[in-house]
């Protein structure tokens, strides 16, 4: 059985990340962390078996919408926001590619939220990559729908008023199959996701959190820099105790089923929560973890459902074995008449 349900594979030996480097000179700003995305991409490939030639990267418009150009693969630079669309279209007529979309934070939730959606609740076999730097990067500085509430830009002066979105929570809302959250920076995590999503059967989304170096540069220092990798964040694993801190504090409920801080050095783990990713609600309420509270990393959610392409090609073969197949057959079905 091949490793990634439809998608067909070879050796993967025979691959290397040089293999998917197309040679273009790459142009996102110096000091991008796109830059370290698109390296972890190129290194996660080779060891998934799949040629080249069956793999395509499919995305909208903004500075992370120009991947496409940089994989040696197939590739679609759509319109604004709909990647998935276009992604959906492909992954149902050619079930055995491998289809990637390559999104950004406004790209993905504002002009493109419809599409976004819907991509993921009908679990079509995409591998959903949302860059998210909490800025219009390409059209320099404007809030995005991910933008913190008073954040002060190009088109918020004063300060936005908007509330932002929560993409995983977003993405957990519509019950995608398959949700995580890395960090652009931190190769191994982002690694080890995307190796995961590649495998899933259905829609994967990963969310990347990655600074804009002009403007919105240092928007997660506090979970990249210093101390704060440690106690800022906490690592989903599935069936693992969720620690954070260097093991020394622990994510637990409280009397009403609110997330609470357990100093694990003074009580013990006992009452720290162990994660489950099959969980209906434990994956919502990590996605959400208020002031104080650390925020979490990993694979949120990953629960077996037919991929929608594989429950098309079902449909389509009960009608043809029912109907006969080709066009001569489809103008004959139904009320039909001579004229003479």
């Amino acid at each position: 059985m091949n490793p990634i349900p439809n998608v067909a594979h070879t050796d993967p030996g025979l691959l290397t990340k040089k293999d998917f480097a197309s040679g273009l000179q790459v142009r996102w700003c110096p000091g991008c962390a796109d830059f370290s995305i698109l390296n972890q991409v190129q290194k996660t490939l080779p060891a998934l078996g799949i040629p080249k030639e069956n793999v395509v990267f499919i995305s909208g418009i903004g500075c992370s919408s120009r991947f496409p150009y940089y994989m040696e693969t197939y590739g679609i630079h759509g319109i604004h926001g709909r990647a998935p669309a276009i992604a959906t279209g492909l992954k149902v007529a050619r079930p055995e590619l491998s289809v990637w979309v390559v999104t950004g934070d406004g790209d993905a939730l504002a002009i493109g939220g419809n599409h976004f959606v819907h991509a993921l609740r009908r679990n079509v076999g995409l591998k959903v990559l949302m860059f998210n730097n909490r800025i219009y990067g390409l059209t320099k500085g404007q809030y995005s729908p991910t933008s913190e509430f008073g954040k002060k830009t190009k088109s918020s002066p004063l300060g936005t008023v908007d509330f932002p979105l929560e993409p995983v929570s977003v993405a957990l809302g519509v019950d995608a199959t398959f949700v995580a959250r890395a960090i652009a920076t931190d190769g191994a995590m982002l690694g080890d996701v995307l190796t995961r999503a590649a495998k899933h059967n259905g829609t994967a989304f990963v969310e990347i959190y990655q600074s804009c170096v002009i403007f919105n540069d240092g928007a997660f220092d506090d979970l990249t820099e210093g101390e704060g990798k440690f106690n800022n964040r906490v690592a989903l694993k599935h069936g693992e105790k969720l620690l954070y801190a260097k093991g020394t504090k622990g994510i637990g409920l409280d009397a009403h089923g609110h997330p609470i801080t357990i100093d694990v050095t003074k009580d013990g783990d006992s009452k720290v929560l162990t994660y489950d990713e099959t969980s209906e609600t434990m994956p919502l309420v990590l996605s959400r973890l208020g002031a104080g509270l650390p925020r979490a990393f990993g694979v949120f959610r990953a629960i077996e459902k037919p991929a929608y392409e594989n429950l098309v090609a079902e449909q389509v073969a009960g009608a043809q074995a029912k109907r006969g197949a080709g066009a001569q057959s489809m103008l004959e079905a139904g009320e039909t008449w001579t004229v003479e």
